[in-house]
């Protein structure tokens, strides 16, 4: 275990960095992963992902250079249990002979014994208490911004970056995608993610709706298909026209839209890491818990509106005691924020850009 920034490793030519989870996540790692790709310029950085990765980075400039889609693997790849690692992945991943592997998953419970098994010259990572040790290890502790945890790790090795908030690059692959499914965005387009993968962490449909009417400026609500319920309640509740962009792009087309647009509401989901990363000012809803692992860190284009809702609406079931299982009830730990703070977030963010702030 260190701190601080570290020295970095002598001879290290190709990195493996483990992070196989969804979007939100990915992009919150990617000042750690700029940080090592800063430290050693010259390697090359493999991500142990998704398939989802490969398609979204393949051809984006950043760090990664490549990835390695990972089958279903217990605590690394998938929750689900049962799946072990096949031995031809190892000897898939030992050929590659990494000098260096980094675990920027989570705990290790799982993850850790994985890496160890890649063979690298090198481990640094996340470490609780029951996980396996690496050669280098920072603790994980749960309550910790995901982004400055990541850092941490990175810092193991001699990574270090002053800029903290995450950057994701839009292609011109990703804006020709944009024009041939919506032509050019209006100006002043104001983008409403109302989805969220917990609905607990959902603001109500109505809210979105009425803030959207309030704000006056044309507005596209996103979503994936299994959100196409929520985007059109939203829709249906607003008094003014709206365009609905359910599944018609990939994530770069998202990322091209999202870039268009002078602000972007959301949920604490993926979409709202992704619009901050490429650009666009953001106005996103936060239940406490969340706000501290994943929050925005600078507040000059980025407005967490918080919900300090600590037990279940429903069953009172606390939502900060680690030690006690989710409740059964789905009912939103948000729907306390009003429309009126969030119109007066969205307001100055919007004011402030025609001011050129």
């Amino acid at each position: 275990m260190s701190g601080g920034v570290g020295p970095t490793l002598d001879g290290v030519r190709r990195i493996a960095v483990l992070r196989a989870n969804a979007l939100g996540d990915l992009v919150l790692a990617m000042p750690a992963l700029d940080a090592i790709h800063h430290a050693y310029p010259e390697a090359r950085i493999t991500l142990l992902g998704l398939d989802w990765h490969a398609r979204f980075l393949d051809g984006r400039p950043g760090p990664v250079d490549d990835v390695v889609a990972l089958p279903p693997i217990t605590g690394v790849s998938t929750a689900e249990s049962g799946h072990a690692a096949p031995e031809s992945l190892f000897d898939e991943l030992r050929g590659r002979r990494f000098d260096l592997a980094v675990q920027i998953h989570g705990g290790g419970r799982h993850s850790n014994s994985f890496l160890l098994g890649l063979g690298a010259r090198m481990t640094a990572g996340l470490r609780t208490p029951d996980a396996a040790k690496l050669d280098l290890w920072v603790p994980y502790v749960y309550y910790h911004h995901e982004t400055l945890r990541y850092l941490e790790v990175a810092a193991l090795v001699g990574g270090f970056t002053e800029d903290l908030e995450p950057r994701v690059a839009v292609t011109p692959a990703d804006r020709a995608e944009l024009a041939r499914a919506f032509g050019e965005p209006p100006p002043g387009l104001v983008a409403l993610h109302p989805g969220a993968s917990d609905p607990r962490r959902r603001w109500p449909a109505k809210d979105f709706a009425a803030l959207a009417d309030r704000l006056g400026r044309p507005v596209v609500i996103t979503g994936v298909e299994r959100e196409r319920d929520l985007v059109e309640e939203v829709a249906a509740a607003m008094s003014r026209p709206v365009v609905l962009a359910v599944d018609t792009l990939t994530l770069g087309g998202l990322a091209a839209l999202y870039e268009r647009c002078s602000l972007v509401v959301s949920n604490d989901t993926g979409p709202r890491h992704l619009a901050a990363a490429v650009g666009a000012p953001t106005v996103g809803i936060y239940w406490c818990g969340n706000l501290i692992n994943a929050g925005p860190l600078t507040r000059a284009r980025h407005r967490p509106l918080v919900s300090w809702t600590q037990a279940c609406p429903v069953c009172g079931t606390s939502g900060v005691d680690l030690t006690l299982e989710r409740c059964p009830h789905d009912a939103s730990w948000v729907a306390g924020v009003t429309v009126d703070e969030a119109a007066e977030q969205a307001e100055d963010l919007l004011g402030g850009l025609a001011q050129g702030r």
